[in-house]
C-alpha cells in the first residue's frame, strides 16, 4: 500500500483505521503465539534433556556390560554369538497439537525380550550386554520423536516470528504513514473548503 494509491476521503481514512486495528490484533495474536511456542519448546527441551541423561546412563551401563563380555569371550568369541531376535514391542506415536503444530509422543508398551538361539558359549556377560543394548532401543525411539517435535516447533516459531516482525517493522509503520498522509490531506481539503466558503460569502 502506498500513499499515492489512496484517494484521501473520509471512508478511505476509516477503512485504513480499521485495517490498522486488524493488523494490531494480528500482531498481538502472533506475539502471544510466539510466547506459547517458546514455552512448549522449553518444556520439550526439558523432557529431551531428561531422556538423554537417562539414555547416556543406560549407554554407559551397556558399554560396561559389553566390555565385561569382551573380557570373558574376546572380540572374536563374542562375534560368533547369535544375534538377538527382533524386539517384540508395541511403539506408537500419539499425536497432540499445540497451536496448529502436530507433536508426537512415543508410547511404548513393555519390552518383550525374546531369548536368542542357544549358543555353546552362552554366558551371563554376553546375555547382559545383549539385554543392555536392547534396552536402549525404546529410549532412542523416544529421543527421535522428541527431536522431530523440536524441529517442528522451531520451524513454526521461526515462521511466526517472521510474520510478527513483518507486521511490526513493515506493515504497521507503512499503514501509519499512509494514515498520517490521508489525515493531512483531509485537513488540507477542509481548510480549502473553509477558505472557499469565506470567499463565496464575500
Amino acid at each position: 500500500m502506498t500513499e499515492r494509491a489512496i484517494v484521501p476521503t473520509h471512508s478511505a481514512f476509516l477503512e485504513l483505521k480499521e485495517e490498522r486495528s486488524g493488523m494490531r490484533e494480528g500482531y498481538r495474536f502472533l506475539d502471544e503465539k510466539r510466547l506459547i511456542l517458546a514455552a512448549e519448546i522449553l518444556a520439550e527441551l526439558g523432557r529431551y534433556e531428561r531422556e538423554m541423561n537417562a539414555f547416556q546412563a543406560d549407554y554407559r551401563e551397556a558399554v560396561d556390560a559389553l566390555q565385561g563380555a569382551v573380557a570373558r569371550h574376546g572380540l572374536e568369541g563374542l562375534a560368533v554369538h547369535p544375534p538377538a531376535p527382533p524386539l517384540d514391542t508395541d511403539c506408537r506415536l500419539t499425536p497432540r497439537r499445540v497451536l496448529g503444530v502436530t507433536l508426537h509422543d512415543l508410547v511404548d508398551n513393555a519390552l518383550q525380550q525374546q531369548s536368542p538361539a542357544p549358543s555353546v558359549s552362552d554366558s551371563p556377560e554376553a546375555d547382559g550386554a545383549r539385554r543392555a543394548f536392547q534396552a536402549l532401543i525404546p529410549r532412542i525411539a523416544r529421543l527421535a520423536a522428541m527431536v522431530g517435535n523440536l524441529q517442528r516447533l522451531r520451524a513454526d516459531y521461526a515462521r511466526t516470528a517472521r510474520r510478527a516482525r513483518a507486521l511490526e517493522d513493515v506493515l504497521l509503520p507503512e499503514i501509519n504513514d499512509t494514515l498520517q498522509a490521508v489525515e493531512s490531506a483531509l485537513e488540507e481539503l477542509e481548510r480549502e473548503e473553509v477558505v472557499r466558503a469565506r470567499q463565496v460569502r464575500i
